[in-house]
C-alpha cells in the first residue's frame, strides 16, 4: 500500500493512528535467506523512492528471491544491470507471474509492477542521449523516473556531431514545462553543457562508458562534464542512469506536490 493510501484509509476512519504506525515501521527491514539481502521495504515511504535492486554479480536464483520479497510489500520494483545471460530467464520468470513488466531498448534495467495503469504526476521530466549506444543508459533514467509515478519525455541521438537536432528537442521539453533534464552522453559528454546553457531546468548529465583511446569508459565525458562552465547542470557517476532519473523524478514530483498543495495555489 503506497503512503498516500494509508493517509485515506486512516483519514477515512478505516486504520486508527497506532495501526498507520504498525503498518509503517513492521518490517522496516525484511531478510531473504541466509544472508542474501536485507531490504528496505518502506524506502517508498520515507524518500519516495521504490527499492532497486541491483543485479550486476548476483546469482540468478537470488534475484528472483529478492523479487518476490519486494513485491509482497511494494507494487514497483526496478532491476538494474541484469547480465546478459541472466536477462532473458527473468523475463520469461515474470510473465508466468503475469506481472506488468517493462525492458528499456538497449538497456539491462527491468521495470516490474504490480499494476499496468499508472497516475503520473503533473510535471514531467526530459530524458536526452547523444547517441543510439547511449540509449540503453537513458531507458535506466525513464525507467527509474517511471516507477516514481513521473513521465518523461525522450529524445535520442541528438549528440553535437550534427548540434542542430538537439535544438527541437529542447524547445518540445520546455514548452510542456519539464521540471528537469537528463542528459546522457559518451564520448567528450559535451552534450549537457550544452543543453544546460539553453535551458532555465536542472540538468543531470549522465557519462557513460561509450567511447575508444583516451576517453574509453567514460572517463573524458565524465571530467567534461565536471569541468563545465555551464551553470545548472550537476553530474552523476559514469553509466548511473538510475540515479539521474531518480534525482530529475523527485525534482518534478515535488513541483506536482507544490501545485497540489493548497497554499502554493494561492500564491
Amino acid at each position: 500500500m503506497e503512503f498516500e493510501e494509508l493517509l485515506k484509509e486512516y483519514n477515512n476512519g478505516n486504520i486508527s493512528i497506532n495501526e498507520l504506525k504498525r503498518i509503517i515501521t513492521h518490517s522496516y527491514i525484511v531478510n531473504v535467506g541466509k544472508n542474501i539481502a536485507k531490504l528496505d521495504i518502506n524506502r517508498n515511504y520515507r524518500k519516495g523512492i521504490p527499492e532497486v535492486i541491483y543485479a550486476a554479480n548476483k546469482n540468478y536464483s537470488d534475484i528472483e528471491k529478492i523479487i518476490l520479497n519486494i513485491l509482497e510489500k511494494n507494487k514497483t520494483i526496478v532491476v538494474s544491470k541484469i547480465q546478459k545471460e541472466h536477462s532473458n530467464k527473468l523475463l520469461n520468470f515474470l510473465k508466468k507471474k503475469k506481472l506488468y513488466i517493462e525492458s528499456g531498448r538497449g538497456s539491462s534495467t527491468i521495470f516490474i509492477s504490480k499494476i499496468s495503469k499508472f497516475d503520473y504526476q503533473y510535471y514531467k521530466i526530459g530524458v536526452i542521449s547523444g547517441g543510439t549506444s547511449d540509449i540503453g543508459i537513458a531507458e535506466e533514467s525513464r525507467l527509474m523516473a517511471k516507477a516514481m509515478n513521473c513521465d518523461s519525455i525522450i529524445s535520442y541521438d541528438v549528440g553535437i556531431a550534427g548540434v542542430h537536432r538537439v535544438f527541437p528537442t529542447l524547445e518540445k521539453m520546455i514548452s510542456e514545462n519539464v521540471q528537469a533534464i537528463v542528459v546522457v552522453a559518451g564520448m567528450e559528454g559535451a552534450l549537457a553543457s550544452l543543453v544546460s546553457s539553453c535551458v532555465n531546468v536542472p540538468v543531470i548529465g549522465v557519462p557513460t562508458s561509450v567511447g575508444y583511446g583516451f576517453g574509453s569508459n567514460g572517463i573524458s565525458a565524465l571530467s567534461s562534464m565536471l569541468q563545465s562552465c555551464a551553470l545548472g547542470l550537476t553530474v552523476v557517476n559514469i553509466d548511473n542512469g538510475i540515479g539521474a532519473g531518480a534525482c530529475a523524478a523527485l525534482i518534478a514530483n515535488r513541483m506536482s506536490d507544490m501545485k497540489n498543495n493548497r497554499y502554493y495555489k494561492n500564491n
